[in-house]
């Protein structure tokens, strides 16, 4: 998968594009082993949006990765659409925000239900 901005991901995080699946793996964020769910890099809402359907090609759009449910609810809990689209388009951008790396810290230590 080419990234127009540059972005080269990590090894060890996988970002794909196959958004209706769940399985099972390591959180990039809190890395647990638990159920993950898929997280668009790019959030769905601001797909329409010509200035992003500009600077990004379609592979890119629908690109994301699978993290936990609590560390998903939790990004989506500190920021809005258009931030996470504007500041957290990476894998690298989630990991690198003090805000976040606070949450997934508490969810490292949290045990599944």
């Amino acid at each position: 998968m080419t990234f127009r901005n540059q972005y080269v991901p990590s090894p060890d995080i996988e970002v794909t594009s196959n958004s209706r699946q769940r399985r099972s793996g390591v959180c990039p964020c809190c890395r647990r082993a638990v159920m993950l769910t898929f997280h668009h890099l790019i959030p769905r809402k601001v797909h329409r949006r010509a200035r992003f359907r500009k600077k990004f090609d379609r592979d890119t759009l629908n690109g994301g990765l699978f993290i936990c449910r609590r560390c998903h609810s939790g990004i989506h809990a500190s920021y809005d659409e258009m931030t996470l689209a504007n500041k957290f388009s990476t894998p690298d951008a989630l990991l690198r925000d003090p805000t976040l790396r606070r949450h997934f810290d508490w969810v490292s230590r949290q045990r599944e239900i």
